[in-house]
């Protein structure tokens, strides 16, 4: 499948549309959390149990993104998002023969292994493309894409909280919730397909810089450089803090206040789930955006860093007020989202936009071990903790001492950070191209 290349006139404005609709799609697993305590009800499971289709998912996106970046260089974006669609879409299909079945290893490999390539793939489709028609505001144009990600349970958390009270939350109504999503998602996921389109030159911005300005570093070279490894040090850090809650975000806010005055319903936690899911989209435009005018290392600064601050204050005041609680885990979950939506510009940053979109896939492997990393820390611990008798606040007290620590580390990290040594640069766009066959070889 060529790249289709935009017409004459074509606005650059479309494509983010076209991004959004496989952000915003494959942005479900965010409200994994809704299918947690159904599915430990209907198939006996645990909470660490129930986590391992999200966990694989998260996996799978970050190992199909490594080794399927330089095919989304190379074919383009419309192959990316259609491979992205038959796999997401496939994935639920088969949760769902699996729900209904009761087996549960079924839903495993449904959601986790052929939905989480989906995931890969469409999370990485519009990134480089972005970049190309945006160069004069990087954050921004992958800052737009990236929140549609972050923004997909926003909708899809209510509307599968609905569903699995229409339905029913045993295995059945799991089942059917499963094949609506997966039907629904094709046909959102198929209008990107038709619509996304390439920059017909280097330059789609007239007084704009030029995609090939400045230093070029191929993906192969990028990954041989200690920057890369700092980068993927501060986004696994980054990623396993937020998605240690997120993961759990519905069963977590009903443990903090389940033995005071201000319990929290089922509906209540599903909303919850929504509510950090604008916030995570929110941040991945708004901090992205941001880091346009203050600089990437800043930025992280503040991500990680105060990032470190508000899960110290969840730890000590979090169960005392649900205020306090929200709001930082607010702010927790929009530095997640930011961090996603920055760490593409960040990549342009110190290796160019020549091969950015094969490094920022290559990056995206720090996903996979904090997609695993975050929900063993705070499923693991609150499984222990329950198992000697422990409730409510309690249950996550050493997992959120352990997320502060990774937080500083991933600071420390992206101090270390500097401009790549000249000689890991392609010299000319020429070269860039004699590199590029040599590689593809």
């Amino acid at each position: 499948m060529s790249p289709p290349v935009a017409p004459p006139g074509w606005s650059r404005w479309l494509v983010p549309p076209a991004a959004l609709s496989v952000h915003l799609s494959i942005g479900q697993a965010y409200a994994w959390s809704v299918f947690k305590p159904p599915l430990e009800s209907a198939l006996g499971l645990s909470g660490t149990q129930s986590a391992l289709p999200f966990q694989l998912g998260i996996v799978m996106l970050g190992l199909s993104a490594a080794f399927g970046g330089t095919l989304v260089e190379r074919n383009g974006p419309r192959w990316a998002m259609t491979v992205a669609l038959v796999c997401f879409s496939s994935g639920f299909l088969l949760s769902a023969l699996g729900a209904s079945l009761e087996q549960y290893w079924l839903i495993v490999f449904g959601y986790g292994f052929v939905g989480g390539i989906g995931l890969g793939i469409g999370y990485i489709s519009p990134v480089s493309t972005l970049i190309k028609w945006f160069p004069d505001r990087p954050g921004m144009a992958t800052g737009i894409a990236i929140m549609g990600f972050g923004g997909g349970a926003l909708i899809a958390s209510p509307w599968s909280a609905q569903m699995l009270e229409s339905f029913g939350s045993d295995s059945g109504g799991i089942a059917l919730a499963f094949l609506v999503h997966g039907l629904s998602y094709a046909v959102f996921m198929l209008l990107g397909v038709l619509l996304v389109r390439v920059p017909r030159t280097e330059k789609p911005v007239a007084d704009g810089p030029s995609v090939l300005a400045g230093p070029q570093v191929s993906a192969r070279s990028a990954v041989r450089t200690p920057q890369f490894w700092c980068l993927w040090l501060v986004l696994c850090m980054n990623v396993t803090a937020g998605i240690g809650i997120l993961e759990k975000a519905a069963p977590m806010i009903t443990d903090f206040f389940a033995d005071t005055s201000t319990s929290v319903s089922v509906t209540a936690a599903a909303g919850f789930v929504a509510l950090l899911s604008a916030a995570n989209m929110a941040g991945r435009i708004g901090w992205s955006s941001t880091s346009d005018l203050i600089g990437r290392k800043n930025i992280y600064r503040v991500y990680l860093g105060v990032g470190a601050l508000m899960y110290a204050l969840i730890a000590l005041f979090g169960d005392a007020s649900k205020p306090l609680f929200i709001l930082c885990a607010l702010v927790i979950l929009s530095f997640y989202g930011g961090g996603f939506a920055t760490i593409p510009a960040y990549l342009k940053d110190l290796f160019g936009t020549y091969q950015v979109g094969a490094i920022h896939g290559r990056l995206l492997t720090a996903w996979s071990l904090a997609g695993v990393l975050g929900p063993l820390i705070v499923n693991w611990i609150a499984d222990r903790q329950e198992e000697a008798g422990r409730h409510g606040a309690s249950l996550y007290g050493l997992s959120f001492v352990i997320m502060i620590g990774l937080l500083v580390v991933g600071f420390v990290a992206n101090e270390l950070v500097r401009p790549v040594h000249p000689r890991h640069h392609v010299p000319q766009p020429k070269e860039a191209d004699r590199v590029q066959q040599s590689e593809s070889a």
